[in-house]
């Protein structure tokens, strides 16, 4: 695990990544919208879902703490984020927890992943608008 690291923020940084965060979520229900099944898009989908949840994790930081966490550590980074809003950890800490099952493993996500996955990121952006 490696050592947390803090990252200033201004408001480029911020902008840009809940910039991100946005796209990542749309690009995330435009993959599901247009599949002609979701469960052949779920890993995709969850990944999208996984990367606009820590965009938008990042947002919440900066404006509330005036830093973000780079790094490979999940739980320092939900733990930031869990300072910021119980539920914004809790939202964290679901997607963090698909990310390799989603991105890097020969399994798929299942239909209730999928869900919990979309309705964790969603969360995560809206507190960031």
């Amino acid at each position: 695990m490696s050592a947390k690291r803090t990252k200033p923020c201004d408001e480029a940084l911020i902008a840009g990544r809940q910039r991100k965060a946005i796209q990542f979520l749309e690009a995330a229900e435009t993959v599901r919208e247009f599949a002609d099944d979701e469960a052949d898009v779920g890993d995709v989908y969850v990944t999208l879902c996984v990367h606009a949840g820590i965009a938008a994790a990042d947002v919440l930081c900066c404006r509330a703490l005036g830093y973000h966490l780079e790094g490979d550590s999940h739980n320092e980074a939900v733990a930031a984020v869990g300072k910021v809003g119980k539920q914004h950890g809790a939202d964290l800490r679901v997607l963090l927890g698909l990310k390799t099952k989603a991105s890097y493993s020969s399994m798929t996500v299942n239909a209730a992943q999928r869900k919990r996955a979309g309705r964790a990121a969603q969360r995560l952006v809206a507190a960031t608008r």
